[in-house]
């Protein structure tokens, strides 16, 4: 796919939807990582996470009667909050299938919506396969959380905010599950500036795209539990992020709980914003790239894709009790 013309794409059907998010410079991470980094702030974006606009740019793109027939999406709570907004902006019928173990915030803010909410699984993949299964069954469109062409484009969009707020950008660190975010956000930026470094940051207990990028194809792996849900699980057979993550990302690392639950900490005393775990995975990403003494270049960007979060999972990781 051109995901540089699918991005553009997008941004025409979705920009009157969304919040163009801040790009905060961080005086701490710089001092740190002896460097300029940025913080592009989609925890703060409608629903609170980047997932709203790939279901935007998906959704927009199906005519009316497509919407009317019924949509189905399986999700661990972001994009399925991205995509219930979507439906509620553009009017049409969806299922939403998400695994046993969801952070309690985002169901609630998935009732807050006129979707039907199912629950299956123990795995992010086992629920979408399943998802897929009665989606056929009952003659509804499934929509991929990532290995969709639109869905891509619209993660992109960020992409295309970033080049606008810093045209010097050299770096950027995106966390990865599925690959949409890290596909759409790399194949925008290289189109315009091909000397930009991209890194995916991924947890060591749910490294699959890596470790299959690294395989030479996508591989089975069991993931291990994960305070970055949003990331977590494997990749369905013929993903076409898959491809791109193989041409477009440059490097891979992961990090362990214990460091995304530091970057968490960190982001949370120095910016005071509440991130969830796979946008902790980006930050730590960052430090532990920096403590290799990696070249980072001068301006970075770093993805805080979500604050989805709930406050007693989050008094946990920053050490605060309940009076």
């Amino acid at each position: 796919m051109d995901v540089f013309e699918e991005t553009n794409y997008a941004e025409e059907r979705i920009m009157n939807y969304l919040r163009k998010t801040p790009l905060d410079f961080s005086l701490r991470l710089s001092e740190l990582t002896d460097t300029n980094i940025y913080l592009k702030l989609e925890n703060i974006q409608y629903t609170g996470s980047f997932k709203v606009r790939g279901a935007l740019s998906k959704v927009s793109s199906l005519s009316v009667s497509e919407r009317q027939k019924g949509l189905v999406v399986a999700s661990t709570g972001n994009m399925g909050v991205g995509f219930a907004l979507a439906m509620k902006f553009l009017g049409g019928k969806g299922i939403i299938y998400v695994p046993h173990e969801v952070d309690p915030l985002k169901i609630e803010k998935l009732e807050q919506y006129d979707v039907e909410i199912v629950h299956y699984g123990d795995d992010c993949l086992e629920t979408e396969r399943f998802a897929r299964e009665q989606a056929e069954q009952n003659n509804h469109l499934f929509i991929s959380p990532y290995n969709d062409p639109q869905v891509i484009g619209g993660q992109g969009t960020i992409g295309f905010e970033l080049i606008d707020q810093l045209p010097e950008i050299d770096h950027v660190f995106v966390s990865v599950g599925g690959g949409g975010l890290i596909s759409g956000i790399a194949g925008y930026l290289k189109t315009i500036k091909p000397t930009i470094k991209v890194t995916g940051c991924l947890p060591e207990n749910s490294p699959v795209m890596s470790l299959s990028v690294q395989a030479g194809e996508i591989i089975d792996y069991e993931s291990k539990p994960t305070i970055s849900d949003g990331t977590a699980g494997g990749i369905e057979k013929g993903a076409i992020t898959f491809s791109l993550c193989q041409k477009l990302v440059d490097n891979f690392v992961h990090v362990s709980e214990e460091e995304i639950k530091n970057a968490m900490r960190l982001i949370f005393d120095n910016h005071g914003q509440v991130i969830e775990g796979a946008a902790g995975v980006a930050v730590a990403g960052l430090l532990k790239e920096s403590s290799l003494k990696q070249p980072l270049g001068s301006k970075i960007a770093v993805i805080i894709c979500g604050g989805n979060i709930s406050i007693d999972t989050f008094k946990q990781i920053i050490c605060l009790k309940s009076p």
